[in-house]
């Protein structure tokens, strides 16, 4: 995909690239800025802000990564950035409930299960330290290769891989936690 806006950099102007990210990529920013800020109108801040710098410095890109990866990077740092100000770090987290969307035939009870389940694992990663939640992130929820991920996070494929395990491990470690703390899992 990224092959045909690189096609088109040269053929049309700023506003058209960008307009095309936007409708690519912007879900997929969206959700990543969702875990690790959870707060759904900070997060459409952030994305706001991702899409202005890529604006400012679409010019100089140099393609020697994929737009997705360069906006992937940018919305990762912008959510890093939000997360060391001073009024997110003495907020107390409260994540938002899922609305209850019945589909199946599933009861009620079992939707609510699933629901908490959800935003107990998405807490339990914004409980991790940065190096493994950006990894988790980019791995689960955006289904990125380990060779994507070394692009974005700038490291080699065995650090990725490792802490990807680690990951795991430490979010394993935090849901037991929680559970046994809040009577189960």
């Amino acid at each position: 995909m990224d092959e045909q806006l690189i096609g088109t950099a040269r053929e049309n102007t700023n506003e058209f690239i960008l307009n095309q990210l936007v409708d690519l990529y912007g879900d997929d920013l969206k959700r990543i800025a969702f875990l690790y800020v959870n707060d759904l109108a900070q997060c459409e801040d952030i994305i706001q802000e991702v899409f202005i710098s890529c604006y400012k410095h679409l010019s100089s890109f140099r393609h020697e990564s994929q737009y997705k990866t360069w906006l992937i990077r940018i919305t990762i740092n912008k959510c890093k950035d939000y997360q060391r100000k001073w009024s997110f770090r003495n907020l107390i987290y409260k994540p938002l409930m899922e609305p209850f969307i019945k589909t199946s035939h599933e009861s009620t009870e079992k939707l609510y299960e699933r629901s908490v389940g959800k935003n107990d694992v998405a807490q339990a990663i914004s409980m991790l330290p940065a190096i493994y939640k950006d990894i988790l992130i980019l791995y689960y929820y955006q289904e990125l290769t380990m060779e994507e991920i070394s692009q974005v996070t700038k490291s080699k494929v065995n650090t990725v891989k490792s802490r990807l395990s680690r990951g795991r491990q430490y979010l394993k470690e935090i849901l037991e936690r929680e559970g046994t703390e809040h009577g189960s899992i």
